[in-house]
């Protein structure tokens, strides 16, 4: 009876929330594909069915390494880099189809500059041994964005189920890119806070 829960809770590269991240990572490219026929309603609905999925492994992979305690550097490392890769490219994907036009591209544009600037600081900040926790406005951040982008990557083929599905879709996503603001703030004040304290005590 103990063996199925053995092969499953394997520690390692192959274990369950390591399986999970990869998962995320591999749903990329099949969003990429699927958005490139923004006029076909199936395609829209089957990139929100693998969004919505890859956002769930999001979550059950962080809950499963700490209650199976799987935590591991190749976990640690990866969960990060799957988040932004797929926030990016379902940005430039967005962008592509038109389904973020106008104005709003600044909110994407917002949010890309964020991950690249808070992805270069934590690296910096991780040479230095010092940690920034995520704030509750941080979560809210991350809240606001996985809804937005869940409204757009169904886009028109939402509207017509949810009248003004997209629009909804915008809004939060300027929502986000306003805590994305205040929460890159954050990272940023933190880094030049280092910065200055390890410069005053050199020599």
């Amino acid at each position: 009876m103990t063996i199925l829960p053995d092969a499953i809770r394997r520690r390692g590269p192959w274990s369950l929330p390591n399986l999970l991240t990869y998962g995320r990572i591999a749903a990329i490219p099949a969003l990429v594909a699927l958005l490139f026929w923004p006029r076909d309603d199936w395609a829209r609905w089957a990139a929100l069915a693998i969004y919505v999925a890859a956002a769930v492994t999001d979550y059950l992979d962080g809950w499963l390494a700490r209650a199976w305690s799987q935590q591991s550097a190749i976990g640690r490392m990866l969960d990060p880099i799957a988040d932004k890769l797929l926030v990016c490219a379902l940005l430039l994907m967005l962008v592509h189809t038109d389904t973020i036009h106008g104005w709003s591209i600044w909110a994407a544009i917002v949010i890309l500059c964020r991950e690249i600037l808070v992805s270069g600081l934590r690296e910096f900040l991780a040479d230095l041994k010092v940690s920034v926790p995520v704030s509750k406005v941080a979560k809210w951040k991350t809240a606001a964005q996985l809804f937005a982008l869940g409204f757009l990557v169904v886009g028109p083929a939402g509207d017509q189920v949810l009248p003004h599905n997209t629009q909804i879709g915008i809004v939060m996503l300027w929502v986000a890119a306003l805590l994305t603001i205040y929460t890159g703030w954050d990272y940023l004040n933190a880094g030049i806070r280092h910065l200055v304290a390890m410069d005053e005590r050199a020599p």
